[in-house]
């Protein structure tokens, strides 16, 4: 007899509402103290997951899609800050982001701030928009 097959862990569409990529960095040299947005995707699925993102503006159309693979098993900490195909983001401009999978995944939001020598690091699940 099989043992009935794990529940997914996750969701296939995340919403992220707030998003913005300071414009400066107290060390730009330095690249884990560069200001930035990042969604932290989780894969627990034993097969890759495709990921789409579409970024949203207050004044102009959204940007899209943004295409990245998150291994089985694995993570991956997605940097907006590089994000270049189809276009980059544009820093000091809050924006919002629509990341699909065609499995489920778990999404984190991750901001590192550091335009002054304090830092600040902000961090929060992301809205799980479907029933998976």
């Amino acid at each position: 007899m099989n043992p009935a097959a794990p529940t997914p862990l996750g969701h296939c569409r995340w919403a992220i509402a707030e998003g913005y990529i300071p414009p400066t960095s107290s060390d730009p040299d330095d690249p884990r103290l560069v200001s930035h947005e990042a969604a932290c995707l989780l894969n627990c699925n034993s097969e890759e997951a495709h990921v789409s993102l579409h970024i949203y503006f207050k004044d102009r159309e959204p940007a899209g899609p943004f295409r990245v693979t998150v291994p089985a098993r694995r993570t991956l900490h997605l940097r907006f800050n590089d994000l270049s195909d189809p276009e980059s983001i544009p820093r000091d401009t809050p924006y919002a982001s629509v990341i699909e999978s065609d499995v489920p995944i778990v999404v984190q939001h991750t901001r590192l701030d550091s335009r002054q020598a304090a830092l600040a690091l902000m961090s929060t699940i992301a809205y799980a928009g479907d029933a998976h």
